[in-house]
């Protein structure tokens, strides 16, 4: 069983921000390098979808889009909940980010596709029921067959293959839904000919490993034929989140490094978000033409996801190639893994770093840069350079005065009004809505910037859970 929920950051935010039922919402940033980390089925009717450039996502949807940065610790706890209540029904589950994972019930060996639909029905409307999230299903005899499943129930269905239809079904499909075919190698079979799975199944041994190498091509081989015999099993938490690449060419300049490390640490950025942690230590590495290694890191004030934020970090670490000689391999890791994130507001954070001390670990330290955990593409940068998050801001007090500023997103509340979020600001006043999951669809509100009654508040508590507290607190260590 493959379990997914449906446009799952877009989902929580329209789930604790009621008033969004049924919009176009987009969670993202809006800077330069700002992209679509969740789009609501809303959104992606007009096009727009995960991975793309925020503007670009902005311009298909028009000016009915909702843009909102995102709350990485709301969508955690809304995870620990449902799949809390998974484990309810499947003991042993197989995580793969915030949003789905593999489960494998035992007492479904054999059943019919009538019964797997029913247990599927039965859990599905448990999460709806109790959390308000919406999940689609996928059941077969492995992995893919279960994943690729669910993929087409969505939004919110069932889709289970028996055996006697899996070949059939596996291979009628495009080859880039095969998991583990991305553009490349997609676009490699392309240019041969290769259209569906079973073009894919149909290739000789030799000639898959001509076109994907000894040991990735073999391995989508056997699942292009049906073959998928690995087990569901936990997940151990990842020390260290890393993506590297290695280039054709050395380089040379340092001008040819930085667009290099920016690469890594999108790629690297992609696994934090799915890990769903925030990470405190961002560490690159370097491999040299000779072979040897050089490591540097440096260590944030706080955790965070932040893409803009632990890519300048990444970058203040970079050395010249002229002084250091030619560049074969560029890494950019993340560690000190937490789930308690710091989400920047200000590039004022910036300023912080300089006097952090960089920890230069030598040339013998390439085995301590370890890629590790769950990968989504599904899953992208979620805000921009710098940290750029908001959508509008406006400020409190006058020139010289302490500066507030009020985001759209922001989490804020009322001695009257309760809790709500910023819904837009400017020209000397902010509107909030006050709503939470509990409420319903509520009432906007507009006050002076320096309105010294509105404050800040923690975006957990537009969940609304009583028990929240004390059960599915962030971990403050």
């Amino acid at each position: 069983m493959h379990l997914d929920m449906d446009a799952f950051f877009a989902s929580v935010e329209q789930l604790t921000r009621p008033t969004l039922q049924g919009r176009p919402v987009l969670v993202g940033g809006t800077g330069g390098r700002g992209v679509v980390a969740g789009a609501s089925y809303g959104a992606r009717a007009f096009g727009a979808r995960s991975a793309m450039p925020m503007h670009q996502a902005r311009r298909l949807v028009g000016s009915g889009a909702v843009v909102l940065p995102p709350r990485g610790n709301v969508y955690r706890v809304v995870s620990a909940r449902i799949f809390g209540l998974v484990r309810d029904a499947i003991p042993v589950i197989e995580m793969l980010s915030f949003d789905e994972a593999f489960g494998e019930p035992v007492e479904l060996a054999g059943a019919s596709v009538e019964e797997v639909t029913a247990f599927a029905e039965r859990l599905r409307a448990r999460i709806r029921d109790t959390v308000g999230i919406s999940a689609s299903v996928g059941f077969g005899s492995g992995k893919q067959i279960a994943k690729i499943a669910s993929g087409l129930a969505k939004p919110d269905g069932v889709m289970a293959i028996p055996p006697t239809r899996e070949l059939a079904f596996l291979h009628a499909l495009p080859v880039r839904k095969l998991w583990g075919i991305g553009p490349v190698s997609g676009d490699r079979l392309h240019r041969l000919g290769i259209e569906t799975i079973g073009d894919f199944a149909a290739m000789s041994d030799i000639e898959v490993v001509s076109v994907l190498g000894a040991t990735l091509g073999p391995a989508l081989h056997r699942l292009a034929m049906g073959i998928d015999d690995r087990p569901v099993a936990e997940r151990a938490s990842a020390k260290q989140i890393s993506a590297e690449s290695t280039f054709a060419r050395d380089l040379v300049e340092l001008d040819e490094l930085r667009p290099a490390i920016e690469a890594a640490a999108d790629g690297a950025h992609r696994r934090l978000l799915a890990d769903g942690r925030g990470a405190r230590t961002v560490v690159l590495k370097l491999k040299r033409s000779d072979m040897s290694v050089l490591t540097r890191s440096m260590t944030l004030p706080a955790a965070t996801t932040e893409l803009g934020v632990l890519t300048s970090a990444a970058q203040r670490l970079a050395l010249d190639p002229r002084s250091i000689g030619p560049i074969r391999l560029v890494g950019v890791g993340f560690s000190g893994l937490t789930a308690v994130q710091q989400f920047s507001l200000f590039a004022e954070l910036d300023e912080e770093w300089a006097d952090l001390a960089v920890t230069e670990d030598g040339e013998d330290a390439e085995a301590a840069f370890v890629a590790a955990g769950p990968s989504s593409d599904a899953v992208v940068a979620a805000v921009g350079p710098e940290g750029e998050t908001g959508v509008a801001a406006g400020h409190i007090g006058d020139a010289g005065d302490a500066v507030q500023t009020w985001e759209t997103g922001t989490d804020v509340t009322h001695p009257d009004h309760g809790h709500g979020w910023v819904q837009g600001s400017g020209h000397g006043v902010v509107t909030v809505r006050f709503e939470t999951r509990a409420t319903g669809p509520g009432r906007a509100v507009t006050f002076g910037v320096g309105e010294p009654t509105l404050r800040r508040a923690d975006p957990l508590d537009s969940l609304a859970w009583p028990d929240l507290r004390t059960t599915e607190a962030p971990d403050p260590g």
